[in-house]
């Protein structure tokens, strides 16, 4: 017999939800969606004694729930957590949203995905049209508003600070055992420990450093990945890792991580994306020479300088490369 939902319990309390009117509240969230379905008050009964919902339910739970509270919920948050995988859309983590709120759950989903080993995302293959789609988006789409959040966690600079000593010590034994040895650990870490800070509250510029720290993570866990052989995941870290740039105003990580995706495009024989790719890497952060390193950490600058100099090669050797 499956467990009470304790999560889902408590956040109806919450929200003063009856049985009924929170079967009519997700009904309204799925036409909001675009879906036509049917709920009625012994659903929410049975959820609440454990069944999880098929398909698109549990989202449209979170959603209807969420807007009564005035913040965004995970299906986690709804204790639902298991029907994320079952719900999986082969295309999750391809799109350069056009929210950060949406790339934070994007991204965790994306971290949920990965640690249940799904493969129509863990082990597809990279898609050359995700590639162009990001890359521009990424040059043209104007900044992103403030990154004031008010969650129940406070998130400080201390806490950002921690974010990038861990990814530093698992880019420690990245280095020295292989992106095999630790890419579950720092996934895990990322999913149990970094995204409940993205829901926090903290101001906008520690907003921007937390935004800007998690990327650098989601670059680390798409090389980790990439040297495993798992393109298709380590295509999508490297998209959401340039969404979280875009959200934190820090086009020289940008660059660095638009690098890292014209690596991964060459390596798979898609040379055309990957001088696209590098181009992109030069021109964005060209508007930004001026800025300071977000990070000090000469680990970082010399990783990005090093993939500027490497998409150099990259250019001037496949400038007009037809692909058949």
């Amino acid at each position: 017999m499956a467990d009470r939902n304790a999560r889902l319990a408590a956040l109806m309390d919450e929200g003063g939800f009856s049985h009924k009117s929170l079967a009519r509240a997700v009904v309204v969230a799925a036409a909001r969606s675009g879906q036509d379905i049917t709920c009625d008050h012994t659903y929410v009964s049975r959820w609440l004694k454990g069944a999880i919902p098929r398909g698109d339910m549990p989202r449209f739970i979170a959603d209807a729930i969420g807007r009564k509270l005035g913040r965004q919920l995970a299906i986690d948050d709804i204790g639902m957590g298991d029907a994320a995988v079952s719900a999986i859309q082969p295309n999750l983590g391809l799109d350069f949203a056009d929210h950060p709120e949406t790339a934070t759950t994007t991204v965790a989903d994306l971290w949920r995905a990965d640690l249940a080993d799904a493969d129509p995302l863990v082990r597809a293959l990279p898609d050359s049209a995700a590639w162009n789609e990001a890359s521009v988006r990424w040059l043209v789409s104007p900044p992103d508003g403030e990154l004031t959040r008010s969650g129940n966690r406070s998130v400080g600079a201390v806490d950002v600070e921690m974010i990038r000593s861990t990814a530093d010590a698992f880019s420690i034994l990245d280095g020295r055992f292989g992106g095999g040895h630790a890419r579950r650990a720092l996934i895990q870490y990322l999913h149990t420990d970094v995204r409940p800070m993205l829901d926090g509250k903290y101001s906008d510029v520690v907003g921007r450093e937390l935004h800007s720290a998690v990327a650098e993570a989601l670059l680390l866990a798409g090389w980790m990945s990439y040297d495993s052989g798992l393109h298709g995941i380590a295509q999508r870290y490297f998209i959401q890792a340039l969404r979280m740039t875009q959200a934190a105003g820090d086009r020289l990580l940008g660059g660095s991580i638009l690098s890292a995706m014209s690596h991964q495009a060459t390596f798979v024989g898609r040379y055309r994306e990957a001088a696209t790719l590098a181009r992109a890497a030069f021109t964005g952060p060209a508007a930004a020479s001026r800025q300071r390193w977000p990070h000090s950490s000469a680990r970082w600058k010399r990783e990005r300088w090093h993939a500027w100099e490497m998409n150099a090669g990259v250019i001037s050797r496949c400038p007009r490369r037809n692909d058949s």
